[in-house]
């Protein structure tokens, strides 16, 4: 924080800082959308055992899972500019509301006997654009719901609902799979019931205050755009996110193959990917206490250096329960990562640019998601799961270097709180 003349009591205030649990409104976004990423992550482990007991198809399968995502690169540009226009929280509701449809109609479908595949691409379409709205409104809200102390925590939290939803939903969603193939999509539509219920009650007007007319949207998306390119350390620190992803996706795939290279079963071979969510929740949980401590340019090159020092070991791992505290580590210093960088981002982001900023940061680290499940099928099909995991360091390599040589990493300074 700046220093001021506020006297005594400003200062007591600094010292101590509300705690973030007794922030209502952040409460209760946080709980509806703990039920709602759930949900989420219940019905998609779903989706593709239910689009293969229909069709027997892992084609078919695949084009499934592809059609949910297509709204990602299809939507995150104008999702930006439509939300700098409207009221936020509105459009929260109304993508929640039409979630509970999309998901809830494929369980009725089902007990009617009337259930498509073409209905389920159409269900996964529209759950997959309301999820890229909500997701650029969700971060776009999250300065106007607490106070600056409060955002480091906040965005810690927002990292342990994914990580926990993540290390959670998929076992949960193939044990209500196998009681009956409706109720992980039953599942899902109750948790957005509950999201639109905790969303009806926040007080906080989440509308963006403009100074002036909106220009046409295009117009304010290139703004967007041109604004993120200007800022060095956004600009740098988000092609590195993209990467990073690509580089995790394709090592989830190399690890799988790789543990049962070594012998794993399916149990042990899912309990390794588990260490992912482990690594992940204490990460979140450990942010914000790094976050006060190390400044952004050593969080984002340290960062990046462990994952390629964590990296080359799992290559040469004898048994496969070993990848587990590596996979850990790995998953650790993400949170941190992401809390840090993010947090940089909403210091500087000014707020009536703060959706349209956001769905460009989202469209580039998200949209570079699905290259990683293909580069981690051409390296396991020209070279072995080891050889695979070597060639995903020399990525890791490529991120860190990036990192390390770029100025506008290396001259980040600590920023106050706006």
């Amino acid at each position: 924080m700046a220093e001021t003349n506020a006297g005594p009591v400003a200062r007591d205030a600094e010292a101590a800082p509300e705690s973030l649990w007794r922030n209502r409104d952040f409460v209760l976004l946080w709980s509806g959308q703990v039920l709602s990423v759930l949900g989420t992550r219940t019905s998609t482990v779903a989706v593709p055992l239910l689009v293969l007991a229909m069709t027997g198809s892992p084609g078919r399968a695949g084009v499934a899972g592809f059609v949910a995502t297509l709204p990602y690169l299809l939507f995150y540009l104008p999702a930006g500019a439509v939300l700098d226009r409207l009221d936020r929280r509105r459009v929260m509701l109304w993508c929640e509301a039409v979630r509970v449809l999309a998901l809830g109609s494929i369980p009725v479908a089902l007990w009617l006997d009337r259930l498509t595949y073409t209905w389920l691409l159409v269900a996964g379409f529209a759950g997959g654009t309301c999820f890229v709205f909500f997701s650029v409104a969700e971060k776009s809200v999250l300065p106007s719901l607490v106070s600056p102390e409060q955002l480091p925590p906040a965005l810690a939290q927002q990292e342990a609902k994914s990580w926990g939803a993540g290390l959670a939903g998929p076992p949960l969603g193939g044990w209500l799979y196998g009681v009956s193939h409706a109720l992980p999509f039953l599942a899902d539509a109750l948790s957005y019931v509950a999201s639109l219920a905790t969303l009806a009650c926040i007080r906080a007007d989440l509308r963006v205050r403009r100074t002036g007319p909106a220009a046409p949207w295009w117009r304010e998306v290139g703004a967007g755009v041109r604004w993120l390119v200007g800022q060095p350390f956004i600009r740098v620190s988000v092609v590195c996110s993209a990467l990073a992803n690509v580089m995790f996706q394709a090592l989830t795939l190399v690890l799988i193959v790789l543990a049962r290279h070594l012998g794993a079963s399916a149990g042990i071979t899912g309990a390794v990917l588990g260490f992912f969510g482990c690594g992940g929740l204490a990460g979140a949980f450990a942010a914000p206490w790094i976050q006060r401590r190390l400044p952004p340019r050593t969080v984002a090159i340290g960062v990046t250096w462990l994952w390629v020092v964590l990296l080359v070991p799992i290559a040469a791992v004898p048994t496969p329960l070993a990848l587990g505290p590596l996979v850990a580590a790995m998953a650790f210093v993400g949170p941190v990562w992401n809390v840090v960088v993010m947090g940089h981002q909403y210091k500087v982001i000014p707020d009536h640019m703060l959706a349209r900023v956001k769905s460009v940061v989202l469209l580039v680290s998200w949209g570079a998601i699905p290259l990683g499940s293909l580069i981690g099928g051409v390296l396991l099909d020209g070279m072995g799961p080891r050889a695979a995991v070597l060639a995903l360091s020399g990525f890791g390599l490529l991120v860190a270097v990036i990192a390390t040589a770029s100025p506008g990493i290396r001259k980040a300074v600590v920023l106050s709180e706006r």
